[in-house]
């Protein structure tokens, strides 16, 4: 039976460990340059939406979108839309509210771009996010 010395697994070790912390890669991206955020349901509660958005080999900018309890669905895609404007670069991404709950967002200029939803504690409003 051969032994094995730390040393000698070393290498290895090391090359397993980078692979598991290594951050995402953009071929793991889901990429478009035109994205849909469906809202349906109104706000039964105040909280806060996330979404990030992620441009090929860039790094991930968060949104948060705050909403209050009652707010319509029509109202909470406006929040969605503002928080785009307010927190992305103008002159790389242009978010419009389309049919009353729904939100593009496009690409101006610069790569392709990940939009997920990430969270939210909002009760009863649904997001469904989709590739244009």
């Amino acid at each position: 039976m051969t032994k094995l010395s730390i040393r000698a697994l070393l290498p290895v070790i090391a090359t397993v460990a980078v692979g598991v912390t290594t951050p995402a890669l953009a071929e793991d991206l889901k990429l478009s340059n035109k994205w849909r955020v469906e809202v349906s349901e109104g706000a039964k509660s105040d909280g806060t939406i996330l979404f990030r958005v992620t441009p090929k080999d860039g790094a991930p900018i968060e949104v948060p979108v705050a909403i209050k309890d009652g707010t319509g669905e029509n109202a909470v895609a406006r929040h969605i839309h503002d928080a785009f404007r307010a927190t992305l670069d103008k002159d790389a991404y242009h978010a419009e509210v389309d049919d009353g709950e729904d939100v593009l967002l496009k690409k101006r200029k610069g790569p392709n771009f990940e939009l997920k939803f990430v969270e939210s504690d909002v009760k009863a409003v649904r997001i469904d996010v989709e590739k244009e």
